[in-house]
């Protein structure tokens, strides 16, 4: 078939247009094109025919001023190169990308161009001369960097345009509902960008449209009625993003349906049965949302399918045995992927018609009983209830409760329920010897621990002797990690990136010009810079004479051993200046919290844009992650002391990379010795946090985080880089407004240039929550990070009921469920160490343990048991904790 199709495109090149070609392509879609796993190759031949029209056709120099006049306003607008647009050359002819019909640009394609030095300093969505492209078909910008929001001349003006393609642009804002305007277009592609708000239900006018992907953004509300009018559309893309509600059913009207990916949503209701009308469609996915309700049978009528995918959801019901034989029995000769992993759903399985299957999941469900033909090997069926099967299935008391909760008969895995027999009443015989047995057993364990502790002390007792005679004849130095010295210049360490030279600094920053000062950092001035090929970095200068060598030989260290992806990029560094040392790091477009909270955007009138609230979860949420990497991954453990806004950086689809690493210290109290404990645990700390505690812990890390989290639901800038009076003030009033109780109280502290629903509401509630429990005065009631992501990740389920289906709050008889669910229990004991399996910093298998010492200690634990009935605290009213204190 694609030998065939290259064929026809190979004649049609000869004697058509692109755009005539274009519509071959459309119209071949449901043969060759059909086969297209995803759609993918459809856009990608597509392009592939286009660049082949242009080798194989004599394109006709521009013959229009206003073209050309226009071409030039977007040269200059944009930042491209003379050497893409060579400003005395024919635009048809010798401009890349430019594509020209009858002497008139039909087409522009800057994909894969550069921008000048000078465009790359202040790039923008800057594209106003398209207006005047009367005749323009297609605009391809993938991959090319265009900050800023969709501008409405594309459904204003190019009412000629058939493809416009953004993906991957950095693109902001909402998707202006003009483009419901083009009523020609066939392919519309804005996907892997930061779009907002709804999808604007105008896209539903868009009749010829084929192709449309908004995957990868931040888009919210749910899906308009009107798509089902999109009547040609092939392929429909809406996945990862934030879309709510039900899926239309009208859905299953797109007869020419290839591909249809609504995943990592928040879609809710039942899966509507109209989407087995789809008889074209190959693959659908509707994995990791929210949708309940049983697996319509009607998805059996999906005869052209090749890969299904509904995990991750919280269907529940028995399995439909009309849906194995319906999809096995379609016409495709393929065979089929079929995910349900992850739901609710139960009963007993026939595996009898999945022998076309090429993969079957149906692990993390409930399904009871023997699997009548369970000779599949192409079935995942781990972590059910099933009986007499090799792979792990979930635990008997597991079962029990879920089929009790149905009110539905549990087979018990295939044994008879006990029953309740007498017990004998045993004889004065049987007595006696029983005492003897236990006084045996616990007078020989009585006597081994005697003897282990005899043994200890004789021990300690000769390490002690030893140590007070190399101290009384004063006999040489400590041995190496007794007293640990800083290496030389690191010049030699892994994972630092490139080595520049001096002059090489001096280049990429312009000498170091004020213009590109950024701030003057507590561990070096920042400044921005661009790399050979305009690649825009972040350059930090540590000026030796006023700075400690420490405090760049630390980051250096720490990069050296410890790589993860919340962690800002460190491009290279630059050491052969004597007093002067230079650490180069990813460029990250929005910059830090602090800077993007509340970001000015119009600079005469100063008008500030605030984060919403999704961005905004987003982003507590990533650094949540990266300070559990540090404190939970990594032996021994690490910690910031530096958690603030301005440490948390945001790159251009505002995900969290932490910053501020050169303050990054072992926690305190931990007994490994290895380099890199000694080097980050070096004596130079002096600071105090919260109620004397120390910063290099965990728990201040957690204090500071509170915070930050504050920041982000009151919009109050400044609160997580201060800890004077004016701050503790401001907490002291903010706090009791935070109860989980009282849902309504939040909403005095909330910022007030949020926009939120009631269910954003309670997301909002459960942060503000998690903050202050993260600022509880004493510090070993703090929650450890890894149980503070689970809740940030889980808002909803922080101040809801976990068995409720509804969006019924908690009552007070029910208050401590959600912190034990979410949060998990540890020890409190000062006295108890841990042992934190993980990433080894040092990159040596640890032994011992991670000690608690003081309220500063790491009080988490790695073990899945839960180490005391004390679960986590949740933030009780500042009385309350004095009354504890008391006792």
């Amino acid at each position: 078939m694609n030998k065939r199709f290259s064929m026809i495109v190979h004649k049609r090149v000869q004697d058509e247009t692109p755009w005539t070609l274009m519509n071959i392509n459309f119209t071949l879609s449901q043969t060759a094109m059909g086969r297209a796993r995803g759609g993918l190759l459809k856009v990608a031949i597509f392009m592939f025919v286009l660049i082949q029209c242009g080798v194989a056709q004599q394109q006709p120099r521009l013959n229009s001023s206003n073209d050309r006049s226009a071409l030039l306003d977007l040269r200059s607008s944009l930042g491209l190169r003379g050497k893409d647009w060579p400003i005395k050359s024919d635009p048809c002819t010798n401009w890349t990308g430019v594509h020209c019909q009858n002497g008139r640009v039909i087409g522009i394609n800057v994909s894969g161009l550069r921008r000048t030095r000078a465009g790359r300093a202040n790039p923008q969505f800057a594209v106003d001369s398209l207006a005047n492209l009367t005749l323009l078909q297609f605009f391809n910008a993938s991959g090319f960097y265009l900050p800023g929001s969709i501008p409405d001349l594309f459904g204003q003006s190019l009412n000629a345009l058939l493809m416009l393609d953004l993906r991957s642009c950095s693109v902001t804002g909402p998707i202006p509902s003009s483009l419901g305007n083009l009523r020609t277009l066939r392919l519309l592609n804005l996907s892997s960008n930061s779009l907002t708000g709804i999808i604007p239900p105008a896209l539903g006018q868009l009749s010829e449209l084929s192709v449309l992907d908004l995957s990868q953004n931040t888009l919210t509300g749910s899906i308009s009625s009107g798509f089902e009018s999109l009547g040609k559309l092939t392929r429909l893309d809406l996945s990862s993003n934030f879309l709510s509600g039900p899926i239309p059913p009208g859905l299953g009207n797109l007869s020419r349906l290839l591909y249809l990916n609504l995943s990592d949503n928040s879609f809710t209701s039942s899966i509507p049965g109209q989407l087995g009308d789809l008889s074209l469609l190959e693959e659908l996915d509707l994995s990791k949302n929210s949708l309940s309700g049983s697996l319509p049978v009607e998805l059996s009528g999906l005869r052209s399918l090749r890969g299904m995918n509904i995990g991750m959801n919280i269907l529940e019901g028995p399995f439909p045995d009309g849906l194995f034989m319906g999809l096995s029995s379609n016409g495709n000769a393929t065979v089929v992927v079929f995910n349900l992993s992850n739901n609710r759903l139960y009963g007993t399985l026939n595996l009898s018609s999945v022998g076309k299957f090429s993969l079957l999941d149906l692990s993390n469900n409930y399904f009871q009983g023997q699997i009548l033909d369970a000779g599949q090997s192409n079935v995942t069926v781990y972590r059910n209830c099933l009986q007499m099967v090799p792979a792990e299935q979930r635990s008997l008391e597991d079962c029990r409760k879920f089929y009790a909760e149905k009110g539905l008969t549990f087979d018990n895995f295939g044994s008879p329920e006990p029953t309740q027999l007498p017990s004998p009443v045993p004889d004065s015989k049987t007595n006696r010897r029983l005492i003897y047995i236990m006084v045996g057993l616990f007078g020989g364990i009585g006597f081994i621990v005697l003897l282990v502790f005899v043994i200890v002390l004789l021990l300690r007792m000769c390490n002690k002797g030893i140590a007070d005679q190399r101290g009384a004849a004063n006999v040489g130095s400590a041995p190496e990690g007794d007293s640990p010295s800083f290496p030389k210049d690191p010049v030699w360490m892994t994972g630092l990136g490139e080595i520049y030279g001096y002059e090489q600094m001096l280049h990429f920053t312009g000498d170091f010009s004020e213009a590109n000062l950024i701030k003057h950092g507590h561990s070096g001035d920042i400044f921005r810079g661009f790399l050979e090929g305009g690649i825009p970095v972040v350059i930090k200068k540590i000026d030796l004479r006023s700075f400690k060598k420490e405090s760049y030989m630390m980051e250096l260290e720490f990069f050296s051993k410890v790589s993860h992806t919340r962690l800002v990029p460190l491009l290279g560094h630059c050491l052969e200046h004597e007093n002067e040392k230079f650490l180069v790091y990813k460029d990250l477009p929005h910059g830090d919290l602090a800077n993007s909270l509340h970001r000015v955007t119009n600079s005469e009138d100063g008008n500030l844009q605030s984060l919403d609230w999704i961005t905004r979860l987003k982003i507590a949420t990533g650094a949540a992650e990266g300070l559990a990497y540090l404190h939970h991954e990594c032996a021994p453990p690490l910690v910031h002391r530096d958690v603030q806004a301005s440490s948390i950086l945001l790159d251009d689809k505002f995900e969290v990379r932490l910053g501020s690493l050169s303050e990054v210290h072992a926690q305190e109290g931990d007994s490994h010795q290895n380099a890199l404990t000694r080097f980050l645990r070096k004596p130079q700390i002096s600071e105090q946090g919260p109620s004397g505690l120390s910063s290099a812990t965990c728990a201040y890390d957690v204090y500071c985080f509170g915070k930050v989290l504050l920041e982000l639901v009151t919009g109050k800038l400044g609160i997580s880089k201060s800890d004077d009076a004016t701050t503790r003030d401001w907490l002291e009033q903010t706090l009791p407004c935070i109860s989980i109780y009282d849902k309504e109280l939040v909403t005095k502290i909330v910022d007030p240039s949020l926009i939120v629903d009631e269910d954003l509401l309670e997301e909002v509630w459960a942060m503000a929550i998690v903050a202050r429990s993260c600022l509880n005065p004493k510090p070993s009631r703090r929650p450890p990070m890894k149980y503070i992501l689970k809740a940030l990740e889980n808002p909803l389920k922080v101040v809801r009921e976990e068995s409720s289906s509804s969006a019924r709050l908690r009552t007070t008889s029910s208050r401590r469920s959600w912190s034990a669910a979410y949060f998990g229990s540890w020890r409190q004991s000062s006295s108890e160490g841990t042992t934190i399996p993980g990433h080894s910093v040092s990159g040596l298998k640890q032994s011992g343990g991670v000690n608690s010492h003081g309220s500063g200690g790491n009080e988490y634990s790695s073990s899945n048991k839960k180490l005391s009935s004390e679960i986590f605290p949740e933030p009780l009213e500042m009385q309350d904790l004095e009354r504890q204190d008391e006792h």
